[in-house]
C-alpha cells in the first residue's frame, strides 16, 4: 500500500489550490484524485468568461481559470491520479480506489476534501407527469452543448434562476434557441445581478418571481409545461395555472455539496449547507480530514473556492507537519436572516474570517455578531441571499466572546 503525505480528493479549482497550499507550506508528497479524464472539474464545461477578477486580476473563461491553477502546480511534485474514484475513506486514513486498472488502496497522513457539487434533479421536487425526454438540470445541459456540442431543445423554459440556469438561458439564446422564460420559486432571483442583467434582460428573457412549474407533459418528448404563481407558503395558486409549450426544461434548482464519503465516515455534516461542519482550520469532525470549496458550502465565485482552498491546504500541512488542532472553544449559530455560517466552530488563537449568506434582500441593514463581551455591528448597504457574505473578526475581538456567538441580520 503506498502511502501519502497529503491525498486531495477532486481536480478542480479547489483541489489544485489546496495542493499549491500545502506545497507552498512544505508537503512534496500530495497526490490529487481526480474521477474525470483530466484536470478542471466543472470549468472545463464553463465556457463563458466571468472567472478570475479576485485571483488572476483578469477575466477568464472556465477552461482558462482551470489551466491558470495547474500551471500553478505543474512543474512542482504534486501528482496527478485521473480516471479514479475513491469509494471509500477507512477511520485510520486508508483510501480505497476503484478505475480501469482495478482496485486500490493508498493511505495519508491528512485529506482534503475537494469533491464540489452536485445538482437537484426532478425528483427533489418531486415535478408531476411522465419522465419524458427534454427535462435536463441546467449543468448536464451545459456540459451537453458545450463540450458535446449538442442541442438539448430549441424551445426552452428553465425552472430556477440559480447562476448556472441564467448562463444556459444566454448559451441557449445564442446558438438559436428560443428561450420562453425562467420561473423562480422565490420572491428574488438566486443568480448574480451581473447574470440577471447579462443573461436575461439582454435578451428579452421573462423572469418569473414567486412562480414554479408543477407538471410537466408529453410522451416521449416533452410538449409543455405548467406554470403556476404560488403564495406566500411557496405553495401553487390554482387559478393561476397555465400551460407553456416548450420541449425542453432545464432545472437549477439547486447544487448540493458531495459528501457521500464523509457521510459513510459518519463525519458531522451541517443540515443547513449540506457541508461537513468545520473548524477555523477547515477541519471536519475527523481529525486530519479538510474540506473546502463547493464540497463546504456553495460559493458564488470560483475565485472565492480557489482562497478557502489554498487555505485548507495550508492547515492541511501545518497539521501533517505539527499535528495542530485548533480547539472547538467558540460556536457560531446562525440566526436571524442567517442561512448558515462557515466555519461552525473556532479557536480564539488568531483571526478569522467568516462565511455566510442571508435569508432575505436587505437595504442598509447590520449585520450583528454577539456573544460574552462581543456585540459588533457590520454595516451593510445591500445584502442578497445569491451573494456569500464575509466577515473577519480578530484575534482579540474572539477572546472577548464567549462559548458561543449569534449571527443575525438587524434592520
Amino acid at each position: 500500500m503506498k502511502n501519502y503525505d497529503l491525498v486531495i480528493i477532486g481536480g478542480g479549482a479547489a483541489g489544485m489550490s489546496a495542493a499549491l497550499g500545502a506545497y507552498e507550506k512544505g508537503i512534496k508528497d500530495i497526490l490529487i484524485i481526480e474521477r474525470d479524464v483530466e484536470y478542471g472539474g466543472i470549468l472545463e464545461q464553463c465556457i463563458h468568461n466571468g472567472f478570475g477578477l479576485h485571483t488572476f486580476n483578469e477575466e477568464l473563461s472556465g477552461p482558462a481559470y482551470a489551466q491558470r491553477c495547474y500551471e500553478l502546480i505543474k512543474d512542482t511534485t504534486v501528482e496527478f491520479l485521473y480516471e479514479t474514484v475513491v469509494t471509500e475513506i477507512k477511520d485510520d486514513m486508508t483510501l480505497s480506489l476503484s478505475s480501469e486498472k482495478g482496485y486500490d488502496h493508498i493511505k495519508a497522513k491528512a485529506i482534503v476534501m475537494a469533491t464540489g457539487c452536485k445538482e437537484r434533479s426532478a425528483g427533489a421536487i418531486a415535478l408531476q407527469g411522465k419522465r419524458c425526454q427534454g427535462v435536463y438540470t441546467a449543468g448536464c445541459a451545459q456540459k451537453y452543448l458545450n463540450m458535446n456540442g449538442y442541442m438539448v431543445g430549441k424551445k426552452v423554459f428553465i425552472l430556477g434562476s440559480g447562476d448556472i440556469g441564467l448562463i444556459m438561458a444566454r448559451r441557449m439564446s445564442l446558438e438559436g434557441a428560443k428561450v420562453i422564460g425562467v420561473a423562480e420559486l422565490m420572491p428574488y432571483s438566486n443568480g448574480l445581478a451581473r447574470n440577471i442583467k447579462q443573461c436575461l434582460e439582454d435578451f428579452n428573457i421573462p423572469l418569473y418571481l414567486s412562480h414554479t412549474v408543477t407538471a410537466v407533459h408529453g410522451t416521449p418528448r416533452l410538449k409543455s409545461i405548467t406554470l403556476a404563481e404560488v403564495d406566500g407558503n411557496r405553495q401553487p395558486i390554482e387559478s393561476t395555472k397555465q400551460e407553456i409549450e416548450c420541449d425542453c426544461l432545464l432545472l437549477s434548482i439547486g447544487l448540493i455539496p458531495e459528501n457521500n464519503l464523509l457521510e459513510d465516515l459518519k463525519v458531522e455534516l451541517d443540515p443547513r449547507t449540506k457541508g461537513a461542519v468545520v473548524n477555523d482550520q477547515l477541519m471536519t469532525s475527523h481529525e486530519g480530514i479538510f474540506a473546502c470549496g463547493n464540497a463546504l458550502h456553495v460559493h458564488d465565485l470560483v475565485d472565492f473556492v480557489s482562497m478557502e482552498a489554498k487555505k485548507a491546504g495550508a492547515n492541511a500541512a501545518d497539521y501533517i507537519l505539527n499535528k495542530t488542532v485548533h480547539k472547538h472553544e467558540i460556536k457560531s449559530i446562525p440566526a436571524n436572516g442567517i442561512g448558515y455560517m462557515v466555519p461552525q466552530y473556532t479557536s480564539k488563537d488568531q483571526d478569522v474570517e467568516f462565511a455566510f449568506r442571508v435569508r432575505n434582500i436587505y437595504k442598509k441593514a447590520n449585520i450583528r455578531v454577539s456573544g460574552g463581551e462581543l456585540d459588533k455591528k457590520i454595516y451593510k448597504l445591500s445584502l442578497v441571499p445569491s451573494e456569500m457574505v464575509k466577515v473577519t473578526l480578530t484575534k482579540e475581538e474572539l477572546l472577548k466572546a464567549g462559548d458561543t456567538l449569534t449571527w443575525e441580520v438587524v434592520e
